[in-house]
């Protein structure tokens, strides 16, 4: 199989090289996953940006590659879902090993009745192509500009002023809301002099991408393997995944003292590959070295400026938080900036983005600074402890909880949120939706709006308020669609006889045993940020 080639997209001179433009509503910095997956969002909602990136091609090597169900659910109503699915390498189980013995394995999703899988292994230049494709639906909403270069920019109070360097010269450009989607570099950030606040390891990683005909794995299906001591890289870690095109994932731990220059060497990375290969023939195709940090800003709302994904906060890459993070923060700030400029919110609302994603950046620090910390032990009473633990996971249950080799990306609850309020349902508010099948091949998630909207399940019946949709799911009514089951599936994840409030990102605000139009009228008003 050939290895991936990198075709550039065009770059087209921009108009305000020769014209002023008039001042943009959304201008978006950066082409990667978060930033075109944003302006796809922004655009299904019939909002309008120009997307600016420095480059002209998809990122090199294979960085984010784990998508968990929930991001693939958010991928599908931006229309790549299913193609993602189809092209990735589709897993649910993960197996743990220390030196040559399995202590345990574990299935990430072990119940039916969800229209995605637990993980899906798809590289991230994969991700960027299919999102590019999707932006070219959208040739009146979304502005691709391609080696557009943000080299200056200025809060003006109510707009952002922009000065873009391209191959052809400079120009500038003005916009409503600027939103920093440049990675965990971020100039703009940067440029703002703002600090961001974490903890930075010492421990080193060697990332690779080989290429071989030939399975590692010992299994039928593709699996997540990590080792804690592996033979084959004593007293470090490792960790082997499989992606398309015969392309498998090796991370090696090499310790903070490790001489990265001469870590880098083809010939010393291909020979401690070959160890872990044995007699299986395998060609290197991408690889680099790396520390990481878990950090945040502050805040990701700075008036006009709102950082998004890796800009507004970084983890390591064990547990895949990075790329599915940034990715659940689309998901909660596309609606939201749609509310307010077609005037259905105010720009309090965005109050709301700052607390959410806190929460689910807080939540993903949290979990991964805890597994660098038992992956990579700084004392010898932190080995001991690591070392025992291990030792009893192999026929105690209990200890198997404490083993942190990452603990896998799932949708952080929002139940804390200033935006939810009743609570009265099986499935609590603040959590997104879970899916479930529906009769004549349908699922859930694919039926729900991406706009409020009120779920009537069995017996209760969806009153009709304005601005908000309704369905009903387990029941017929003749004045919204409804939904039959196609087992039990429904009632038994949201109950009988309750009514949920929905938001356009899929997640409850609030649930009712009973149909009280004052009090969903007053969830409604929460929801859209106004004061309880």
């Amino acid at each position: 199989m050939p290895q991936y080639q990198y075709q550039p997209f065009d770059y087209v001179p921009p108009i305000g090289l020769n014209a002023p433009e008039e001042r943009h509503k959304i201008i978006i910095i950066g082409a990667g996953p978060i930033g075109l997956a944003l302006a796809i969002d922004l655009a299904m909602r019939g909002i309008a940006s120009v997307v600016l990136d420095d480059n002209n091609v998809v990122s090199v090597g294979s960085r984010a590659i784990c998508w968990a169900k929930r991001t693939l659910e958010i991928f599908d109503r931006l229309g790549i879902g299913e193609k993602m699915v189809k092209k990735g390498v589709v897993w649910q189980i993960g197996r743990l090993f220390d030196g040559h013995d399995e202590v345990y394995h574990f299935d990430l999703l072990p119940e039916e009745g969800h229209k995605f899988p637990a993980f899906i292994n798809l590289q991230q230049y994969y991700v960027e192509e299919y999102l590019v494709e999707r932006a070219k639906d959208f040739p009146d909403l979304i502005d691709l500009r391609f080696k557009n270069k943000v080299i200056d920019h200025q809060d003006k109070s109510d707009h952002v002023a922009l000065t873009i360097e391209t191959p052809d010269g400079t120009y500038h450009l003005e916009t409503d809301y600027l939103l920093a989607c440049d990675g965990a570099s971020s100039p703009t950030r940067q440029r703002m002099g703002l600090s961001f606040d974490g903890q930075s390891f010492n421990e080193q990683f060697l990332i690779a991408d080989v290429e071989m005909d030939a399975s590692p794995f010992e299994t039928q299906s593709a699996e997540r393997w990590f080792w804690f001591n592996p033979p084959f890289h004593e007293g470090q870690s490792a960790l082997l995944h499989q992606q398309p095109d015969n392309i498998y994932r090796i991370d090696l731990q090499l310790g903070p003292d490790a001489d990265t220059e001469k870590e880098a060497e083809p010939n010393r990375v291909i020979s401690r590959i070959a160890q872990i290969m044995k007699d299986k023939p395998f060609k290197l195709d991408w690889m680099s070295i790396y520390k990481f940090s878990c950090a945040r800003l502050d805040k990701f709302v700075h008036n006009r400026v709102i950082f998004v994904g890796d800009s507004a906060h970084i983890v390591s890459p064990f547990g895949a938080r990075g790329g599915n993070g940034g990715i659940h923060d689309v998901d909660n700030l596309g609606w939201k900036l749609a509310a307010i400029i077609k005037g259905i919110a105010g720009p309090s609302l965005l109050d709301s983005y700052d607390e959410e994603r806190g929460i689910g950046a807080d939540e993903n620090i949290a979990n991964s600074a805890r597994a660098t910390n038992f992956m990579t032990p700084k004392s010898e009473m932190e080995m001991i402890f690591r070392n025992e633990v291990l030792r009893l996971a192999k026929d105690r249950a209990f200890a198997r909880k404490l083993i942190n080799s990452g603990r896998l990306s799932v949708p952080c609850s929002l139940k804390t949120s200033s935006l939810q309020s009743y609570d009265e349902g099986k499935l609590p508010a603040g959590q997104a939706l879970l899916d479930a099948p529906l009769a004549k091949g349908q699922w859930l998630i694919d039926i729900i709006p991406s706009d409020f909207c009120l779920i009537a399940v069995g017996d209760i019946k969806a009153p009709e308020i304005e601005g908000l949709a309704r369905i009903g799911l387990a029941q017929n009514n003749a004045e919204y669609d409804c939904y039959q089951p196609q087992d039990n599936k429904v009632i038994e994840r949201y109950g009988n006889g309750v009514l949920y409030l929905v938001r356009p990102d899929h997640h409850i605000a609030a649930a009712f045993a009973k149909t009280d139009i004052k009090a969903i009228q007053n969830a409604y008003h929460i929801a859209l940020g106004h004061k309880k």
